[in-house]
């Protein structure tokens, strides 16, 4: 089933910079996408489209066969269900004055889905190996790593179907890396992922699609272990070659 589709997509700023340029992808449930581009590459504004934050000047985006519309408020409370993000700095994005469950539970509350919120959130917990105690804790009150987690369990607590992570390890050491990827490979069993990164080799750990931007360009797009493989584009060959490969986990 496809998620998401992208068809000719093209985006410029109302300065009338264009900063993406026919963009062609789709979202296959159970088959995560990595999409990977060094800075200025349009990762962030092709992220903001895929979440409903901009629309295309040019295009489509469809969900579930439906056009994308931010407009449409009953659409976007269905959409918002089935499609979370998880950023890049965790600290910044988790309220330093609430406590970690209404951390959680906001995403329950805020759209309005019926459950017991408690029990929610104590699964969410033990779905990132955070202990149940953790719930009553403030964000600063964990390591980096830790505050990964919980921001990972606020946007699977209401069970989406696709998870957009957005550079999701990029402000941790080496080892925290490696087991939060371990994380994600464990959770894509139940939900599909998109992870945004410039670290084609981190991609490559849990995506089995991967996208290849450039200048607002896809240049090569393509089964992960193909590309690696055999890398079409100078481009890729140079993302390939700059990046440090992760270790594998055990």
């Amino acid at each position: 089933m496809t998620l998401l589709d992208l068809a000719g997509v093209s985006f410029a700023y109302a300065s009338g910079t264009k900063v993406l340029h026919d963009v062609n992808l789709a979202v296959e449930a159970g088959s995560n996408l990595g999409i990977v581009g060094e800075s200025g590459s349009g990762k962030t504004t092709l992220l903001k489209l895929l979440l409903g934050l901009e629309r295309a000047s040019v295009g489509s985006i469809m969900f579930r066969d439906a056009r994308l519309d931010a407009a449409n408020r009953s659409f976007m409370r269905g959409f918002r269900r089935s499609v979370q993000a998880v950023f890049q700095d965790p600290y910044s994005s988790l309220d330093p004055r609430q406590r970690v469950f209404e951390i959680i539970a906001e995403p329950l509350r805020s759209l309005k889905i019926e459950t017991d919120i408690a029990a929610a959130v104590a699964q969410a917990l033990r779905d990132v190996d955070l202990p149940g105690d953790a719930a009553g804790r403030y964000p600063h009150e964990f390591s980096g790593g830790q505050r990964q987690r919980i921001a990972i369990a606020r946007a699977i607590v209401a069970k989406p179907d696709l998870v957009i992570a957005d550079e999701v390890v990029s402000a941790l050491d080496l080892t925290t890396r490696t087991r939060i990827i371990d994380l994600l490979r464990s959770l894509s069993a139940r939900m599909t992922f998109i992870v945004v990164s410039h670290d084609i080799a981190l991609v490559a750990l849990l995506c089995e699609r991967l996208v290849v931007l450039e200048k607002g360009r896809i240049v090569e797009q393509g089964a992960t272990r193909d590309i690696l493989a055999r890398p079409a584009h100078p481009y890729t060959q140079r993302l390939l070659a700059s990046t440090p490969r992760m270790p594998a986990s055990a």
